[in-house]
C-alpha cells in the first residue's frame, strides 16, 4: 500500500479537497448549519456490527469525540444486519428503544410515519458536499423529504485469487456474464471454486441474486409497481444461476453473511462476492497463509449482462431516527458529525475503504488511490441499482428484500427444489403479499 497518513486525510477534510480532487470531483462548499441540541441530552445509537474491527473502534472513538465537544450521551450498540431488521421494527411499533439505527437498505420506509424528518440534515450535507448520488437520495428521500441518511454502502465487489482464475485461462477478469460464467467453470474444473451465498445474507446473498435478476432484465416489480418478476428474463436469469450454482462449493444454501469470508480465508474459496473485509481482514492477519491469500487476492465489478449496462446491488446503510426520541436534535446533530468530511475521511481510513461513499465530495479521500485493489469500491454507488427497481422504495420493497424473495426464488431453482417456472411462479406469489395485488 502507498504511504498515507491520518494528517493528510485529515488536510483534504479540511479543506484540500479542490488540491487532491481530480476531474469530476466535487469540492467541499460552506453550508449553514443551525441545529441546537436538547441540554443534557443522552442518546442510544445501535449500529451494525463490524467487520473490520478498526472500523468500529474509529466509530466508537468519533463517538467519544462527539460526547466530548457536545456533552450528549452516546449509548453506542451493535448488532448484526439480520437482527437489527425486527429490533428496528419493534422499536418502531412500541414508540420505545434505541434513539437512532444505522440500519440497511430501505427498512426506514416500513415506518416512515415513526421517524425524525432528517430533512435539514440531508440539505446542510448535499450542499456542503456536492450534492448525493442519486440512488443515495432514493435511499434516503420520501416525497418531497427525507426519512434516512444513507451512510453509504458496504461496497460489494467481486473478490478473486489472482493466480486462480489465470491459471483458469483468464489474463483479464470477464466483464461479461458469458465470460463470468465461462471463469466459474474453469475455476470449479481446477478444484479452486466459487462461491456465492445462497442463504439469508442480508449483504451477499441478495447482493447477487439481485444483481443476476437485473442483469437478465428481470425485476420485481415494474414502474407501476405491478408485480412482473414471472417472465421470460427472470426465467433466462434463474437458468443462468442455475449454471453458476453447479461450479460453487458446496453448503453456499446455509450461508450468511460471514461465511465466505472465512471459507476464502481458509482457502477453500477462489472467487465470491463480498466487501473489502476479507482482504483487509487478511492482509493484517498474524497467520502467514492469509497474508499469503491476501497477496494473491483483487478485486472487480459485477460483470455486464445481456441488459447491457451495470445491475449492481449494493448494501446501502442509513441512518434513521424515531419519533418517540427525546432528543430528535442530539440526534441530528450526531449524525451531521459522524457525516462531516473530517470525521468520514479518518473513518474511512480506519477501515481502509469498507463503505463506499454516497457523496461525491469524497472521492477525494486518499484511501482510495492508497492501493489500486480498493479503487474498485469507490463507485459502488454509482454502479448500483436501488432495490425496489423498477418501482417504487416504501414497505412492500423492503419487506420483499427483508423477506429474501429473489434469494429464495433462485436458491430453490439452483438445488432443484423446484424448476424454473416454480420458482418464479412462488416469487411472484409472495411478492404480491406484499404489493397487495
Amino acid at each position: 500500500m502507498s504511504d498515507f497518513d491520518r494528517r493528510s486525510v485529515l488536510k483534504a477534510g479540511l479543506g484540500g479537497a479542490a488540491l487532491l480532487a481530480g476531474p469530476g470531483v466535487v469540492p467541499v462548499r460552506a453550508a449553514e448549519w443551525t441545529n441546537t441540541p436538547e441540554p443534557n441530552a443522552s442518546i442510544r445509537v445501535l449500529r451494525w456490527k463490524q467487520f473490520i474491527q478498526a472500523e468500529f473502534d474509529k466509530f466508537a472513538e468519533q463517538t467519544k469525540k462527539f460526547s466530548e465537544k457536545t456533552g450528549i450521551k452516546v449509548k453506542l450498540e451493535a448488532e448484526s444486519w439480520e437482527d437489527i431488521r425486527p429490533k428496528a421494527a419493534v422499536a418502531a411499533n412500541v414508540g420505545a428503544g434505541p434513539d437512532l439505527i444505522v440500519g440497511t437498505l430501505d427498512d426506514p420506509f416500513k415506518f416512515p410515519e415513526k421517524l425524525i424528518d432528517m430533512t435539514d440534515v440531508a440539505d446542510y450535507l448535499g450542499k456542503q458536499y456536492g450534492g448525493w448520488y442519486p440512488v443515495a437520495e432514493r435511499y434516503g428521500k420520501k416525497g418531497n423529504n427525507w426519512i434516512a441518511i444513507p451512510q453509504g454502502a458496504t461496497g460489494g465487489c467481486l473478490n478473486y485469487r489472482i493466480s486462480h482464475v489465470k491459471a483458469a485461462g483468464f489474463e483479464q477478469f470477464p466483464k461479461d456474464t458469458d465470460g463470468f460464467l465461462k471463469l466459474c467453470q474453469a475455476l470449479k474444473k481446477n478444484n479452486t471454486p466459487a462461491g456465492f451465498a445462497l442463504g439469508h445474507a442480508t449483504g451477499d446473498a441478495n447482493g447477487w441474486c439481485q444483481w443476476a435478476l437485473w442483469a437478465f432484465g428481470g425485476k420485481v416489480v415494474n414502474d407501476k409497481n405491478e408485480v412482473v418478476i414471472d417472465s421470460p428474463e427472470t426465467i433466462a436469469a434463474i437458468e443462468y444461476v442455475r449454471q453458476l450454482y453447479a461450479t460453487f462449493i458446496p453448503g453456499v444454501l446455509s450461508w450468511n453473511d460471514s461465511n465466505n469470508n472465512k471459507a476464502f480465508l481458509n482457502g477453500e474459496l477462489s472467487l465470491t462476492l463480498n466487501g473489502i473485509s476479507i482482504w483487509t481482514v487478511g492482509k493484517n492477519s498474524p497467520d502467514p497463509k492469509q497474508q499469503e491469500i491476501a497477496k494473491d487476492m483483487d478485486h472487480a465489478p459485477m460483470p455486464i449482462g445481456p441488459v447491457g449496462v451495470s445491475t449492481e446491488q449494493q448494501n446501502v446503510l442509513v441512518y434513521y431516527g424515531y419519533k418517540h426520541s427525546k432528543y430528535p436534535k442530539a440526534v441530528k446533530e450526531y449524525i451531521k458529525f459522524m457525516m462531516d468530511k473530517e470525521n468520514y475521511d479518518a473513518w474511512e481510513v480506519a477501515s481502509n475503504g469498507y463503505v463506499s461513499p454516497p457523496l461525491p465530495a469524497y472521492n477525494d479521500n486518499p484511501v482510495w488511490t492508497s492501493d489500486p485493489k480498493i479503487t474498485p469500491y469507490r463507485d459502488c454507488l454509482k454502479r448500483c441499482r436501488d432495490n425496489g427497481y423498477a418501482g417504487d422504495l416504501g414497505y412492500a420493497s423492503a419487506a420483499v428484500m427483508g423477506d429474501f424473495v429473489v434469494v429464495d426464488m433462485f436458491a430453490e431453482a439452483a438445488s432443484g427444489q423446484a424448476t424454473p417456472q416454480e420458482a418464479a411462479k412462488r416469487a411472484a406469489e409472495r411478492a404480491k403479499r406484499y404489493y397487495q395485488v
